[in-house]
């Protein structure tokens, strides 16, 4: 049974793996960090965030790299971008998200299998869509 984790990642229940939603590349076992098994490309934080003065200042408000890296985390399988830290140079991925199986496995054999072709792309099932307007200001 495979449910849907992230945006684009999911779990494979009966064989407890990560795989892209996009392509459903095995990107490695879930009960270790996803990150381990996706492509990762470090950059310079002054790709995305040019600088705002002049570079001939020492100080520009673009991030000074030898602080902050970027690195994005991306499928082998597609190419398909999972993921993006801001991290201190040298700093290890984080781990940012670990989840009971065994309690998963439990949770899930109640419900019954999770249809995923009733998920629209990439998208978690269940998501309540609202808008961040005032009752009041609603539909005009």
């Amino acid at each position: 049974m495979k449910i849907a984790m992230t945006e684009y990642l999911q779990i494979d229940l009966d064989k407890e793996r990560w795989l892209c939603r996009v392509c459903e590349h095995d990107v490695g076992p879930a009960r270790g960090n996803y990150k381990e098994g996706l492509l990762v490309h470090a950059r310079d934080p002054r790709e995305i965030h040019k600088p705002i003065l002049d570079t001939s200042y020492e100080f520009t408000f673009a991030p000074d790299p030898k602080w902050v890296q970027i690195v994005e985390f991306y499928c082998p399988g597609c190419g398909t971008q999972v993921e993006v830290e801001y991290l201190t140079p040298g700093h290890p991925p984080l781990h940012d998200m670990e989840f009971d199986i065994d309690a998963l496995k439990a949770q899930w054999a109640k419900r019954g299998p999770q249809d995923l072709s009733k998920i629209a792309g990439p998208e978690p099932m269940g998501v309540d869509y609202h808008s961040h307007q005032s009752a009041g200001t609603r539909g005009r």
